[in-house]
């Protein structure tokens, strides 16, 4: 079959056939109404592939918030200054850009479960790197890797978990790699061991022509007697549809047809990273010295506020929507925010010495627990969700690509910021969660309750009249 060009956005139109039957049959005897919808119950594999992708995730929590309470000590021992620590404590996310640009290649060439083992090198070897590192080299370098790794993983973990789970519990089952993020580091050798006992993406086999297999996958993941026709026909007739067209690129995701989930995917992830999370991660000890408050009681209030928020919102995805929780996380965001900025505004006024490190740790936890609950994990969800499966390398790399490329920025720039204006800072990241609010309830969809392929062919209803027919 000669292959179409996909750039006159034709894909804009519904393109599942609900009641078409597999072509093998369903693997399975008749599982129920609830099925035949879509809706299934958390198998053991579905659970331990889940368990299994987000390991890797482990590695974030120690990596990420590294450079916190070490800064002093680092920065004496090694003689940095403040601009050299700035790098050091930046270069995690240099590496991260690295992985970023070619995670979706990776992806796609070697299937979600090569790309895990293949980002668990990096992260192994620059683990062992840090542990026997003699000087600040060896630091960077080990720091380095791990943010290659981190790149590869924090594309690939989303996508393989929205692949494989059903849409009533995709949401929930993705945030658990936030969640993974927030407990700390298991060693990286529990991913590399245990991904050959997980099945493969079922649509990544599809996208590959791989429909036994695919079939297989499923029929693993839904459980032996689950009814997976229906499921298995969208993700066929999806999927063939695609493959109508010539192999996409990043440039091909500038055409209106993917304005919509370029618009979406993108700006969340320039708003989550833009709203300070980063800064106040990388340098909560600093914040919290800076405000006259300990640093190492203010990290641990962090942290027992942190974990309980993120299980909340993970528990909350599937039931309250995606929509919710990111309004009242971004609102949450702005007011913590603002907190902190009123504490520095206020210092040196009298009456204020008691109640400014209040206010700056009050603020802190306030963002972040409310950053936990959404804003942390429901953007990966969302970049797992809207884009079709030719375009999500492309687009899975170039959403991740922003993303660390804005945290490199704020992290870089926390401390001159600080330097600049404390207040001022703190108020321009309360702006920015603001305008978070604003975007969410203007142009973020509800995806809660949809298979991946219904949400990927109605994200841009306003182009549907222009669209040419599908042979």
């Amino acid at each position: 079959m000669v292959k179409e060009s996909i750039g006159k956005g034709q894909l804009s139109s519904p393109l599942i056939v609900a009641d078409k039957p597999c072509e093998n049959g369903s693997s399975g005897g008749g599982g129920g109404d609830e099925e035949e919808m879509g809706v299934y119950s958390a198998t053991s594999v579905l659970v331990l592939s889940t368990l299994i992708a987000v390991c890797g995730s482990y590695v974030f929590g120690t990596a990420v918030g590294y450079s916190s309470p070490a800064e002093s000590g680092i920065m004496d021992e090694l003689g940095l200054s403040l601009a050299e620590y700035s790098v050091f404590g930046s270069i995690l996310t240099i590496g991260a850009m690295l992985g970023a640009i070619s995670s979706g290649r990776i992806a796609d060439l070697i299937g979600r479960r090569g790309a895990m083992g293949f980002s668990e090198v990096f992260c192994l070897t620059g683990w062992l790197a840090v542990v026997f590192s003699k000087d600040a080299w060896w630091l960077d370098f080990g720091r380095l890797l791990i943010g290659c790794g981190m790149g590869l993983l924090s594309y690939v973990v989303p996508v393989y978990i929205a692949e494989i789970t059903p849409k009533n519990l995709r949401g929930g089952f993705t945030t658990v790699h936030q969640l993974m993020i927030c407990c700390g580091t298991i060693p990286c050798l529990i991913q590399v061991v245990g991904l050959p006992f997980v099945p493969e993406s079922p649509r990544w086999l599809a996208r590959s022509g791989r429909w036994r297999d695919c079939e297989a996958a499923l029929q693993r993941l839904r459980g032996e007697n689950a009814f997976i026709s229906q499921e298995a026909a969208e993700i066929k007739d999806y999927t063939e549809t695609l493959q109508r067209f010539s192999e996409a690129t990043v440039l091909d995701l500038f055409q209106w047809t993917y304005a919509r989930s370029l618009i979406v995917g993108v700006g969340l992830m320039v708003l989550q990273q833009f709203g300070g999370v980063n800064a106040i991660v990388f340098y909560a000890s600093a914040i919290f010295i800076s405000a006259g408050f300990s640093g190492r009681v203010g990290s641990i209030a962090m942290v027992a506020v942190q974990i309980p928020m993120t299980t909340l919102g993970t528990i909350l995805m599937d039931k309250s929507g995606r929509r919710p929780l990111l309004l009242a996380s971004a609102a949450g965001t702005f007011l913590g925010c603002f907190f902190v900025g009123i504490s520095f505004l206020m210092q040196g006024h009298q009456g204020w010495k008691e109640l400014g490190p209040i206010f700056a740790l009050l603020g802190v936890l306030i963002y972040d627990g409310a950053f936990s609950l959404g804003m942390g994990g429901i953007p990966w969800v969302i970049m797992s969700e809207i884009f079709p499966i030719n375009m999500k390398g492309s687009a899975g790399s170039l959403v991740t690509l922003v993303s660390w490329l804005g945290s490199w920025i704020i992290s870089y720039a926390f401390n001159f910021l600080m330097k600049w204006s404390s207040a001022g800072t703190f108020f321009i990241f309360s702006s920015i969660c603001g305008i978070t609010v604003l975007f969410v309830a203007k142009l973020v969809p509800e995806t809660k309750g949809r298979t991946l392929e219904e949400i990927q062919a109605s994200m841009n209803p306003l182009s549907a009249k222009n669209k040419h027919s599908i042979p």
